[in-house]
């Protein structure tokens, strides 16, 4: 939408991560139902039992949020490589690809008259994405103020969870690119300037997170109930307090590194930083979730909980879930807009001979 010639080599990979992650998160709402082979009786269809979902339900608020999120995901990043899709058709030697990349391109031949559909269209997906991420983001917040756990119904978990997105997303973003880099010679397409707009980002998103942190424990003291104020001492001093100040540790200390330039144009302390978000992030997910469950408002049910051999089954199991259909991806689509690669260094080069 800004037209900002750097992300030319990094939003066709940034827009792939997000439908990985995406398909991961369909997955866990899907498990936890119970009879997973039903899932698709959270989806209003006509049938001959005369049953509508509950739409009061937060299963029915995940089931439209995750499809409307892969359906607009999946066109985005359609519509951006349908350009690429020609050019692998007309450069293919076999002719099963030519077929396939043919199919795919919808009979693109680079007219003026596609271009110009083609812009709209990307543009219009691009316009429709943004309130759509808000949308679903805050409304994961609106899962947990439906319960009565105390430490779920605050106010600034909304644009908490936006920001939360935003800057795990960053943090995924430049591990994928640092790789790319490092293990497909990608120096010359992702270059340190990349790198540098990558880190100022991941520091501005790191402090509107950091701002959901404090303002959600603030109004917990400011709010003046008595289980609130109980509950957050005890994600700050109880025996899962190590999540807290982890997350504080990764997602603010150490993110500070990053006003200094030298250090976003490192790629191996740039690397470091990211991880140690996605650590932190992690870290947040357990201290917003397992300790309101286990300190409730009866004191005779407070208890631990330490995940069983299945539940880091599945964890584990959701990379290889994000990574095997991303490989596949890299193999069959361009993982560089090389279109607009192309344009922005014939821009450049008009620029320097003018």
């Amino acid at each position: 939408l800004l037209n900002r010639p750097w992300r030319n080599s990094l939003n066709r990979m940034a827009e792939l991560m997000t439908l990985m992650a995406v398909v991961c998160a369909g997955i866990y709402p899907i498990l936890h139902l119970g009879r997973p082979w039903l899932f698709y009786w959270s989806a209003p269809y006509p049938n001959t039992m005369e049953l509508w979902p509950q739409f009061k339900s937060p299963t029915s608020w995940d089931f439209f949020a995750v499809l409307g999120y892969l359906f607009v995901s999946l066109m985005f990043i359609y519509i951006g490589a349908i350009p690429d899709f020609a050019s692998a058709r007309d450069h293919a030697r076999k002719r099963r690809y030519k077929i396939f990349y043919g199919l795919l391109a919808l009979g693109w031949r680079g007219a003026s008259s596609h271009w110009a559909h083609w812009r709209r269209a990307y543009r219009f997906i691009a316009l429709l994405a943004i309130p759509l991420v808000f949308a679903v983001s805050s409304g994961y917040s609106f899962l947990l103020d439906l319960s009565p756990e105390t430490g779920w119904h605050s106010t600034v978990f909304p644009p908490y969870f936006v920001a939360g997105a935003i800057f795990s997303g960053f943090a995924l973003v430049i591990i994928i690119a640092l790789g790319l880099r490092r293990f497909f010679g990608w120096q010359l397409l992702i270059t340190v300037r990349h790198l540098d707009v990558l880190g100022v980002l991941l520091l501005a998103s790191g402090w509107m997170t950091a701002y959901g942190y404090f303002a959600d424990t603030f109004i917990a003291f400011y709010s003046g109930k008595e289980h609130e104020i109980t509950m957050t001492m005890a994600r700050l001093t109880g025996p899962m307090a190590w999540s807290w100040w982890t997350a504080i540790f990764f997602n603010l200390v150490c993110l500070q590194a990053l006003w200094w330039p030298q250090v976003r144009r490192n790629g191996k302390a740039l690397l470091a930083i990211a991880v140690g978000v996605l650590i932190g992030m992690w870290c947040e997910r357990w201290m917003l979730i397992i300790v309101p469950a286990t300190r409730d408002y009866l004191t005779a049910t407070w208890q631990g909980y330490s995940p069983t051999f299945w539940d880091w089954s599945l964890f584990i199991g959701t990379f290889g879930l994000f990574l095997v259909p991303f490989s596949l991806f890299m193999r069959l689509l361009p993982m560089v807009s090389t279109f607009e690669v192309k344009e922005a260094l014939h821009r450049y080069r008009g620029e320097a001979d003018d």
